[in-house]
């Protein structure tokens, strides 16, 4: 029986595995075959509190995870392929093998969709990027370009207003998604161009962008965008696959939470992205992992005082 198991290795997981384990609750810490959230598809965290000159996502995930570990937490590079939080138990498990824990932890993040390009990935990071909020800084004076209609791409245009020197919105139709306010803000806006009836094709560049192919989907001809970055807002999808079922999620499939904190089960904890859909930062994410860890440090303390009455 673990005292504590944490779903996710990201900022929340790993936040929350430092606070358990310094609680002495030896947490285990299910990272997934490639721990570390999104930061380990980022290059250059500038945003992040202690680091002054900027710290690359991958080496500050590092530094998480070995914080982490320092003072206890057990960290296992799977994946949670299955949960059972019924009858009063919390199960774990990781293919055929079984966990049972006093309380769960779920970091496990929401991804970015992408729009799977041929040399999308190739420029992640160089370019190409999901985070207005994390990137926009290094396009200053800069071309950039942003894919969707919605109120996430409308928000993302209108920050990017503050570095780049134009900022052009690529969508799929006519009119947009986004609500009218949002909509009318950037459509008056004299930095921000509409590319109407459009989707992008590729991005070239090497070994940074320098462009995109965009087709108009009404005529089928494709034309060259020169531009320096690649912000693409079309939504994240959580991370809970495995938790259907067993947590109340709501219609877009984050964790259901009335605190930020506490889910629809008694014992487990919910932190960062796959709750969080507004802020989605690094920052946030770990204050919400020690949020976790706190409460679900004061529950085991609860359930020993009654376990110690009853006895």
């Amino acid at each position: 029986m673990e005292k504590v198991i944490i779903l996710g290795s990201g900022p929340a997981g790993l936040t929350a595995a430092l606070y358990t384990a310094r609680a002495n609750l030896s947490p285990l810490i299910l990272a997934g075959g490639l721990y570390g959230g999104q930061l380990m598809l980022t290059t250059e965290v500038e945003n992040f509190p202690g680091f002054p000159e900027g710290i690359m996502g991958p080496d500050l995930m590092e530094r998480f995870r070995t914080q982490a570990e320092r003072f206890g937490a057990r960290i296992r590079n799977e994946d949670c392929t299955k949960v059972d939080f019924g009858g009063g138990r919390l199960r774990v498990w990781v293919g055929d093998e079984e966990l049972e824990a006093e309380s769960v932890i779920v970091a496990t993040g929401a991804s970015a969709r992408w729009l799977n390009l041929p040399n999308e990935a190739r420029l992640r990071g160089r370019g190409v990027s999901t985070c207005a909020t994390c990137d926009g800084a290094f396009f200053r004076d800069k071309e950039i370009l942003v894919v969707g209609g919605g109120d996430s791409a409308m928000e993302e245009a209108l920050f990017l207003t503050r570095f780049g020197k134009r900022v052009r919105v690529i969508h799929r139709r006519n009119d947009l998604r986004a609500s009218k306010i949002m909509s009318d803000r950037c459509l008056a806006h004299s930095k921000i161009e509409f590319v109407w009836n459009s989707a992008v094709q590729d991005v070239t560049g090497d070994p940074v962008m320098s462009g995109a192919l965009v087709k108009n989907l009404v005529t089928g001809e494709i034309t060259k965008l020169d531009a320096d970055a690649l912000f693409i807002a079309i939504g994240h999808d959580p991370n809970t696959a495995v938790l259907r079922g067993q947590l109340e999620l709501d219609d877009a499939g984050y964790i259901r939470s009335v605190d930020g904190v506490t889910t629809s089960v008694r014992g487990v904890f919910v932190a960062g992205d796959v709750f969080d859909q507004r802020y989605r930062q690094a920052v946030t994410a770990a204050g919400s992992g020690c949020r976790a860890a706190l409460e679900a440090e004061k529950y085991l303390e609860h359930c020993a005082a009654v376990q110690s009455v009853e006895a």
